[in-house]
């Protein structure tokens, strides 16, 4: 069964503003199930449609409205609120990380899952966090612990394609060229071994074989293209050439 995306549920809302900001947060992540509930300026909102910014426009296009967040929920099985504050209700409280792959795994076994976020001025009240299975409490700093409502939704955004995306935490670019095989890399290793020698480099003797293996060392720690290879004979001919003249 294919994932179910969650609801990000807008808990009466207050500027358009910041449920178009909410719109480009969730379309940035792949996310495109909105669910608002009393919206204080009503919906649609032409606010939230200018700062939507084309594409994400599409999210308010099919934003469900509610009245009431029982309705918004009715069909979510598992249902997190995003707080800084448990309100002395007793839940599990999960970072954003871990309540995301906690909603991967719901959603993969065809489950649906709800997320609220609560309005600009004071969040989400202890009525609507009674009705969530786990509370979401992002580590921010304690003495300015309060977020835009924008800033949540990407934040559990980012989680929610973070745990399913296969982008590698690095990259080489390579620009065009491509690594330098082994067998390359060991050629330039002798040809600065070479001129070294020549020059007086390797002294004294008895540290010698340290030195090269040194030298040796350090060309294998290099992610070395073939047009750093090229440059790099490149440049010890041109020394080479110049001294000796």
């Amino acid at each position: 069964m294919s994932d179910l995306q969650p609801a990000f549920i807008l808990v009466r809302p207050q500027m358009g503003e910041n449920i178009g900001a909410a719109a480009r947060a969730m379309l940035n992540f792949g996310l495109s199930h909105m669910r608002l509930i009393d919206p204080r300026d009503g919906w649609p909102n032409p606010r939230a449609v200018a700062m939507a910014s084309g594409a994400a426009g599409k999210v308010l296009d099919h934003a469900g409205v509610f009245e009431t967040l029982p309705e918004a929920i009715h069909d979510c099985s598992y249902i997190f609120a995003t707080t800084a504050r448990s309100r002395d209700l007793t839940k599990p409280v999960m970072t954003p990380e871990r309540a995301m792959e906690h909603a991967r795994a719901l959603s993969a076994s065809g489950q649906r899952v709800g997320v609220l976020f609560g309005p600009e001025r004071a969040g989400l009240e202890n009525e609507d966090i009674s009705r969530a299975n786990a509370i979401i409490s992002i580590p921010v700093n304690p003495d300015f612990a309060s977020l835009n409502l924008g800033q949540a939704v990407l934040l559990c955004a980012y989680e929610w394609r973070r745990q399913g995306d296969q982008t590698p935490p690095e990259v080489l670019e390579l620009a065009g060229t491509e690594l330098a095989p082994a067998i390359e890399v060991e050629k330039l290793g002798d040809h600065y071994e070479e001129r070294l020698e020549e020059a007086g480099f390797f002294f004294p003797a008895t540290k010698a074989e340290g030195m090269k293996l040194n030298l040796r060392n350090l060309w294998s720690r290099m992610p070395l293209t073939r047009a750093d290879v090229q440059t790099l004979h490149g440049v010890l001919r041109q020394i080479v050439r110049k001294a000796g003249k």
